[in-house]
């Protein structure tokens, strides 16, 4: 497959023609990864790994009695094909997500939730053939709807249904849901947050850090449309307000530079935070994020 090629199965205003989330994932991932395998573990043989508490229904035979025996309690030995990747996807579904929709699916434009929505879908179906485990958790000020990981191939179509049935109308708090999914996920794994981020970034912060705090490793796709990040409006413009009341009538010209750098600090400091924070912060197009995902499979494959 030819670059050209690739762009034009990744291209948004292909991808909106295509009615189907299911579709357009699978367009998205086979478009990229046509040809590339890599084999779930990482060795060749079934190999210890490291230790998990026991949980009802385990299997006794995996316990460890050494470990009982100094700590008096019951940990399970857990092996190589059980350290797959377990990824949960974080996905805002408030109101500010609608922006860029005109006429929704069927539009040529993508609002910043079906882009956000595809590339969540995209990637957990690129997991899935690696047989990782994907789970999705979807918000606005309150924990909406969460799909506990699994690796069985049938979970995209819960995944997809999922983000299908999301009603994009309450405002954006990120903090107590973070804390609500970290309690929801144990064990450790990859949460990905997809969202515009317009919300308190000390409490976005406080919320990753709690799954920072558990060993999770956190990525953030940080989805703006283009019209946020330019502010291309030109003579008097109507601005409505999503997640809050009120429409105003301004001059863009006025305020363009003021808007510009305000929004240049905003994305600045949130990167900045993240870095710091050991947070994958990816705020490219998804065909780069695949292109990294993609480098490091290939990289991982080559130390076998």
């Amino acid at each position: 497959m030819t670059k050209t090629e690739l762009q034009k199965y990744l291209d948004p205003k292909v991808l909106s023609k295509i009615r189907r989330l299911d579709l357009r994932a699978r367009l998205v991932v086979e478009g990229f990864i046509a040809g590339m395998h890599r084999s779930p573990f990482r060795g060749f043989s079934v190999e210890f790994a490291e230790h998990r508490e026991y949980v009802p229904g385990d299997d006794i035979k995996h316990i460890d009695w050494k470990v009982w025996g100094r700590a008096d309690r019951f940990y399970i030995k857990q092996y190589e094909e059980e350290t797959n990747l377990r990824a949960i996807f974080l996905v805002d579904v408030s109101e500010s997500m609608r922006y860029g929709e005109v006429g929704g699916w069927r539009s040529d434009r993508l609002s910043k939730f079906h882009y956000g929505a595809c590339a969540a879908a995209a990637l957990a179906h690129l997991l899935l053939g690696q047989q990782d485990a994907v789970g999705l958790a979807t918000f606005d000020e309150d924990l909406r709807s969460y799909l506990p990981p699994s690796a069985n191939p049938n979970q995209i179509k819960s995944f997809v249904h999922a983000l299908d049935i999301s009603e994009l109308v309450r405002k954006t708090t990120i903090e107590h849901v973070c804390h609500n999914l970290a309690e929801k996920v144990p064990r450790r794994g990859v949460v990905c947050l997809v969202s515009d981020l317009f919300v308190d970034i000390d409490g976005l912060m406080r919320g990753l850090r709690h799954f920072r705090h558990r060993n999770h490793e956190v990525i953030v796709l940080h989805i703006m449309d283009a019209d946020e990040l330019t502010f291309p409006f030109q003579g008097n413009t109507l601005f409505r307000g999503l997640e809050a009341a009120g429409e105003l009538v301004v001059e863009p010209r006025a305020l363009r530079r003021g808007y510009l750098e305000a929004v240049g600090q905003f994305c600045s400091e949130v990167k900045r935070r993240c870095i710091g924070e050991r947070i994958d912060h990816l705020d490219a197009a998804l065909l780069a994020f695949l292109a990294a995902r993609a480098a490091a499979v290939r990289k991982t494959g080559s130390k076998r």
